[in-house]
């Protein structure tokens, strides 16, 4: 998994710092909203051909990691 969360970075001249696909203009954010809106790899790599399957995993990989975390608190809105 380490080695997935290598295609993750963070550049604050690229998508205004926020977590992208191998410093390219693609957010982690994209990747992970077009999974849950349930488009397969199939279709994400066909609609982004500059993408792999290694960056889908990547942004799942980077997902599961934030979601790690050692408590949570309720944040009034």
């Amino acid at each position: 998994m380490d080695n997935l969360l290598t295609r993750i970075t963070l550049n604050p001249n690229v998508c205004h710092g926020k977590p992208t696909i191998r410093n390219k203009r693609y957010p982690v954010e994209l990747i992970l909203d077009l999974l849950a809106s349930g488009m397969t790899h199939a279709e994400i790599l066909a609609d982004y051909p500059t993408l792999e399957e290694a960056d889908i995993l990547a942004c799942l990989a980077y997902a599961a990691k934030l979601a790690r975390v050692k408590s949570i608190q309720k944040v009034l809105v």
